[in-house]
């Protein structure tokens, strides 16, 4: 049976009414508690405390309802990102004890952005009824489709929230493999963002990124956000399959086609049909595969190996690569033909070093889920990191991306004779960057001496940072300054003149 839940901000006319400063109405959480029966009352405040708790008291003399207070600590009410965060970790926490809860949230009580937040949840992450209440028209239920969500949110309040503008624009549902993309910059918002936009999108994907930034990830959630989700998603590592074998893998053979066919082979484009073909490391498949591959592409037919008859085959391709194909183009190892038919949609992840506010995001959840998944084995003991520790990891720079960083971890949990993982363990863990990443060798390298000019260096990385954040930004320097941590457009514009950044 499902719970009957409540989940709303204190507003301030609540908090009015409950003091004796109104006369006139209940508030509009009295009214909804009244006129609609929940099971149970949350109620989110950023108020003082005093003021929660004399709120709920007296809610519980006027309706006999007791409810729940949520502090919620925001630095302003109309802060869209620390609102959004606030009420996604309590619901989260609501959802932590198992209970199957029916929400209603009420968008009346708090701000405009308050409201807008339940708008966008109510549609995503955490359906729920939505409600209003005013005196004219008392408590009622609101039916808002997602594509009009953008016109319930004020102008003047998103117009500098490109995250909720975002949201706003009808992206499709998020899917299980989506939420479990950990992350919390910028970029990676973008980058899923759009590949929630690809995806339901029937045509091809190509996933560019460094090995270990997460791409069969994201393959896998395009495909399970797509229309062919619950049909086929069969992967082919690319890199994996010996060249002579490439073009039977891909496409099968007849029984008797070749030396060693002794049956009937339903190659992988096949097997792909009615759903999606994952090819990773597509940047190695040789030549002649790809002018096969290219050809099946277009016409939606294969001829298996020692067969005349074609087979229609309908399926998506997403193929993944930690290689510069228009470099391989350009040296001729590539196709340009098939590098044009494949990048219709393109996701370009971002490196680890580029993502510095996850890292400790990462160390958090590859921990958590050490621990989660030994917690039966008796042996294990629950692990911890030291600040040390910690901050040892936050200094590498991560050639190999998540998927070092979790193995790394893996190590120095396993390594650690106790609870805590300390910094020995960790740089015992961590492998040496033989190559040192272009950029951080030039940088954080130099030799000390005559040669070094400090005051140059800084002002180098300066004009680095100050020019992307323009040109990513389009000239738009109170977004730039965001980008970079500055305080404001003045500040921006002052450093620009310092440094001579000149775009």
């Amino acid at each position: 049976m499902n719970t009957k839940a409540l989940v709303s901000w204190i507003g301030i006319t609540d908090l009015k009414v409950s003091q004796g400063e109104l006369n006139h109405g209940e508030g509009p959480i009295a009214s909804a508690a009244k006129k609609l029966n929940f099971d149970e009352v949350h109620l989110l405040s950023d108020h003082k405390l005093a003021e929660s708790k004399t709120f709920t008291k007296w809610l519980k003399q006027e309706t006999g309802i007791s409810a729940d207070i949520w502090p919620v600590k925001l630095s302003s009410p109309t802060h869209f990102d620390e609102i959004y965060e606030g009420v996604v970790e309590v619901l989260h926490k609501l959802d932590s004890d198992g209970l199957d809860r029916q929400y209603t949230f009420h968008t009346s009580p708090g701000t405009p952005a308050m409201a807008a937040v339940w708008v966008l949840l109510a549609k995503t992450k955490f359906p729920a009824e939505l409600i209003e209440s005013s005196i004219e028209k008392g408590v009622r239920i609101i039916s808002l489709p997602f594509e009009i969500a953008a016109d319930y949110i004020p102008k003047r309040d998103i117009e500098g929230d490109e995250e909720v503008r975002r949201l706003t624009q009808g992206l499709p549902p998020e899917v299980p493999e989506f939420s479990e993309i950990v992350h919390r910059c910028k970029a990676m918002k973008t980058v899923i963002a759009q590949a929630r936009r690809i995806a339901i999108e029937d045509v091809p994907l190509l996933i560019q990124g460094e090995s270990g930034t997460g791409k069969e990830l994201f393959a896998r959630a395009v495909h399970a956000s797509s229309a062919r989700a619950g049909c086929p998603f069969i992967e082919v590592n690319c890199g994996a399959i010996p060249s002579e074998l490439v073009e039977s893998e891909l496409f099968g053979y007849k029984k008797g086609a070749f030396t060693g066919a002794i049956e009937n082979k339903v190659g992988y484009i096949e097997s792909a049909h009615s759903g999606t073909l994952f090819l990773d490391e597509i940047g190695e498949l040789p030549l002649q595969a790809q002018v096969k591959l290219l050809r099946a592409l277009q016409e939606r037919k294969i001829t298996r190996i020692g067969e005349a008859n074609t087979r229609a085959i309908d399926f998506r391709v997403i193929a993944a690569t930690n290689r510069n194909l228009l470099e391989e183009v350009a040296q001729e190892r590539f196709r340009e033909d098939l590098f044009h038919r494949l990048a219709i949609g393109v996701l370009n992840l971002p490196p680890l070093r580029d993502r510095p506010n996850d890292l400790n995001l990462l160390i958090d959840y590859f921990l958590d889920r050490l621990n989660s998944d030994r917690k039966d084995d008796s042996r294990w003991e629950h692990k911890n990191i030291s600040p040390g520790a910690r901050n040892l990891m936050n200094q590498h720079p991560w050639p190999g991306n998540i998927r070092e960083l979790s193995n790394t971890l893996c190590r120095a949990a396993i390594w650690s004779p106790g609870t805590n993982i300390g910094v020995d363990q960790i740089r015992e863990a961590l492998f040496p960057v033989k190559h040192q990443l272009a950029g951080y060798d030039s940088i954080l390298n130099r030799n000390l001496g005559n040669d070094l000019n400090l005051p140059e260096l800084i002002a180098e990385v300066a004009r680095h940072y100050l020019l992307r954040a323009y040109e990513e930004t389009n000239g738009n320097k109170s977004a730039a300054c965001k980008l970079v941590g500055l305080p404001s457009y003045q500040t921006f514009t002052n450093w620009m003149k310092k440094y001579g950044a000149k775009p």
